[in-house]
Parts: structure tokens; sequence; C-alpha cells
């Protein structure tokens, strides 16, 4: 079997992504290194049945950043050995790229979103094209690619002239949750980085118009301290928790509890627009009805199941409005309840792990 390394910029803690597409390669009998980037504040790393390396750096954030951490990565790649490497994100592609080249390696790309797309870039001119000319320039060279939903990979295979595959971020299958308490209060359950596009202060505005409601906000982000102090500035109280940063298991075990799950953005870029996010699939999971933006990739889940209320637009009246909707039409939202139990049997990892593996076989065929 192969010898495998995975790289990514998070400092893996709570990357599920990667961790199952990690455990799922073990699995299937290869050695397998993730490696990711090791922080102040980074948790400590749950054993697993694959190696995790973290690297750490001096620079925090921006091009010191990022040109430390693939010089970083290059030369572990460099050095470590591996009959193949798995870079996640373009944030990670140079540095793959250059070592598989110079090791005659196979390239495995795995796009978690439409980088040069994403909010912090899109209006920056300079740092876009500097993303997606070291897209342009490496994607080609990669054995095989895949991506988080079908929309996207259609727009990466006619920009770049490969061919992607989609392997989507659902989760493991679990046991049927518990019955949550029954509302008030109404718990609004939000999952993931508090960093710009995601709608969140959107959602504290709301709150002055949800009483009856309080809102759990479970990550940390670029974000973390203007949104702590504007629920303070709107004396939202114990209304509105921040709950940190939380492992998997710690998730797993929280989501359940929710009555309603967020997941939230303004069109910022088409990263959004065509996402397809982790979250969407762990509320359904848990068997939570999902808030959720009208957009493609959505539209079409809930074609299969009908999990979710869909936004058109982003705003404090239309997150008011779209609870107060389901709050007093028990009907709509239990049929939402319903549907979430029928699709979180469907919409697993274990659905979405065969087509992982096949694309792996492949590359590793190649090479």
């Amino acid at each position: 079997m192969a010898r495998i390394v995975l790289t990514v910029t998070n400092d893996l803690s709570c990357d599920q992504r990667m961790h199952r597409i990690a455990a799922a390669l073990a699995r299937a009998g290869h050695q397998v290194a993730l490696i990711g980037r090791q922080l102040p504040e980074s948790m400590p790393l749950s054993e697993r049945s694959y190696e995790q390396q973290r690297i750490r750096c001096r620079f925090r954030k921006g091009f010191g950043f990022y040109a430390e951490y693939n010089i970083r990565l290059w030369w572990r790649l460099c050095c470590m050995p591996m009959d193949a490497v798995g870079a996640a994100d373009v944030d990670t592609l140079l540095a793959a790229c250059l070592a598989a080249q110079l090791r005659r390696k196979p390239l495995v790309f795995d796009a978690h979103e439409y980088f040069s797309e994403v909010p912090e870039v899109v209006g920056r001119p300079l740092v876009r094209w500097c993303w997606e000319l070291i897209a342009r320039l490496c994607v080609p060279m990669s054995r095989q690619a895949y991506t988080v939903g079908p929309a996207l990979a259609a727009i990466f295979s006619e920009r770049y002239g490969v061919s992607f595959g989609v392997v989507r971020n659902m989760p493991q299958a679990a046991a049927r949750p518990a019955e949550r308490p029954s509302p008030p209060p109404y718990v609004l359950l939000y999952q993931g980085a508090l960093n710009e596009g995601r709608g969140i202060e959107y959602l504290l505005e709301a709150m002055l118009h949800l009483p009856d409601c309080v809102l759990w906000l479970a990550g940390e982000g670029d974000l973390s301290a203007a949104l702590r102090q504007q629920a303070a500035q709107h004396q939202l109280g114990g209304r509105v928790r921040f709950l940190g940063r939380l492992d998997p298991a710690a998730l797993r075990q929280l989501t359940p509890q929710a009555w309603l799950g967020l997941n939230l953005f303004e069109q910022k870029g088409l990263n959004y627009y065509y996402s397809l996010a982790n979250k969407f699939f762990d509320y359904v999971q848990a068997g939570v009805p999902v808030l959720t933006m009208n957009f493609p990739e959505y539209r079409a889940m809930q074609l299969q199941y009908e999990v979710a209320l869909l936004l058109d637009t982003l705003s404090t009246e239309a997150v008011v409005a779209a609870v107060k909707h389901l709050q007093q039409e028990p009907q709509h939202y239990e049929r939402l309840r319903r549907a979430a139990q029928q699709a979180r049997l469907v919409w697993t990892w274990e659905a979405e792990e065969p087509t992982l593996l096949a694309l792996w076989d492949a590359a590793l065929r190649k090479g």
C-alpha cells in the first residue's frame, strides 16, 4: 500500500473533512500522514489511525504566513517518505506541486472552496490574481482532482482543463439522536468559523426581535472579538452563547439539542454562492432542520429531501421572518424535521467514501 501525505493550512483540530479522508485512506490500508499548522492556541490532537504533524510558523497571517508555511511544507515534503501527496486547497498547492514534481510522485488536489473567490480575497485584485495564477499553473499537474459539490466541479473542470470528481462533506452515520426538549427557548445553532460573510452580524441583530430564542455560536475566527462586542452592546446576555472551538465529538453531542441549524452566507464572491458546507450535513445528520441560503447546491439538495427553509436574501429582517414563520407554522417545521430524519440515513460519509477511494486508486495507478 502507498504512503500518502495530506496537507492543509489549519491546525487539524476541527477539520472534519480531512480527518474523514485520512481515516478512509488508512482503512484502505495506506500509510497516511496529515500535516497542518501549529498555533499557540491549538488544542491537543486526539490519537488516530494515521500520523498527524503540525508546522510551527513565525507569521500568523497574510503573505508572510503563506510564504513561510509553503516553504516549510515544501522542505518537509521533500524529506519525508511518500508515494503521493494530496493538497487541500490552493494555499498548500504550490508546495505540494513542487515537491511532487521534484520527487516524481502523484499530486492529488482537493478543492474545499473556490479559493480566489473567498470574501477575504475577492476585493483584493493582486492577491486574487496570485492565487489564481498558482491554481492555473499547478492544478493541471495533478493526477486526480476533486471538490465538494457538482457546481464547483463543473467550474473547475472548465477553468483548469482537469476533470474534477465530487466528494461531498457528509458526516459519518450516527445513531438516531435523542429527542430534544420542547421549546421555548428555541435554540438556534451556528457552527463554524466566525469570519466575514457568514451572516453572524445579522443573527445578533435578529436576536433583538426573537425574545424566545437563544443563539449558540460554536467556533472562533477573525470576527470573534467584534461579535462579542456587538452582543454586549445589544445587551443580549445569556441569550447568546459563544461556545468557542469544539472538537468534532463535542459538536456531535451539541448539535441534536438545537431547534434550528444556521448556514447563512453573504453573496460576496462565488465561493459562498457555490458552497456545500459541512455544517449543512452535520445539522441534518442530527435531525435538525436548517435555515440556509437559496444557492444552487442547497436547492439541489432540497429537491432530494426538503430539510431546509431557503432564504433568497440575507438580512436581519429575512432571518427574523424565517424563524418566526417556523415558530408559527409547526406543521412546516415538522415536515422539515421528518425530511431530515430520512435524509440523515442517505447523506452519509459511508456513501461518499467509495468515490474518494476510487479517485485515489486511479491516481496511484497512474503514478
